[in-house]
């Protein structure tokens, strides 16, 4: 039994011969968020700085200009560095403190949904099961009145609850960038490593073991 297990176990560790995909994924899944988020916040700059300063709308914030160019430019760059690999841990830093603060400044008030959920959902609040009773009330007006198959047809009307947990996990996501670095092979860092460094950096216990 034991054997066996370490057999299974030995078979395991062999998949980590493509653990570099791990973080190439999660590059690829958030260079087009920071990439829409930016050019976004500057396709519109000016409203983009109002949002930024005005205190009873927006969020208030001291130097809005300054802080909307920082924003979106770190955003812009980041998407960048995360698609070729790049700086990738540098670049974590900044873009997790943009996450920081929007989860603190924009979403925070409307708890942890980013789509209201009712009752039956554990992260359900006074909020949320109010947006799903309104849901529930404009979707008979709509069964009513209105060609309802067809407005559903390419998807569930839902209500926005613009909550945290957008940001809180691109966060983690960027914070797991942050420790185990842009990945093998697919990234400018490891190529740069091995070529200033004189090494390859560190390898998996799968590639040490196959000679990878």
């Amino acid at each position: 039994m034991i054997t066996l297990a370490r057999r299974l176990q030995g078979l395991l560790d062999t998949t980590r011969a493509l653990d570099f995909l791990a973080p190439l994924a999660l590059r690829l899944y958030l260079a087009p968020v920071f990439w829409m988020a930016g050019t976004k916040k500057f396709a519109d700059f000016d409203s983009t700085v109002h949002w930024f300063g005005n205190p009873d709308w927006g969020l208030g914030l001291p130097f809005p200009a300054l802080l909307a160019f920082l924003a979106a430019g770190t955003e812009i760059l980041g998407a960048i560095l995360l698609v070729v690999g790049l700086g990738v841990r540098w670049v974590s830093v900044p873009l997790m403190v943009t996450m920081a603060v929007a989860a603190i400044t924009v979403h925070w008030q409307n708890g942890w949904l980013a789509i209201a959920e009712g009752t039956g959902s554990f992260f359900a609040s006074d909020r949320t099961i109010g947006a799903i009773e309104r849901l529930d009330r404009a979707k008979d007006i709509l069964r009513e009145h209105g060609h309802y198959s067809w407005l559903t047809e390419n998807g569930s009307l839902v209500i926005l609850n613009n909550g945290i947990e957008f940001a809180t996990t691109y966060f983690i996501m960027l914070l797991t960038l942050f420790f185990i670095g842009a990945g093998r092979y697919l990234s400018l860092d490891f190529w740069l490593a091995r070529r200033f460094a004189g090494a390859a950096p560190e390898r998996s216990v799968a590639a040490e073991r196959w000679g990878i």
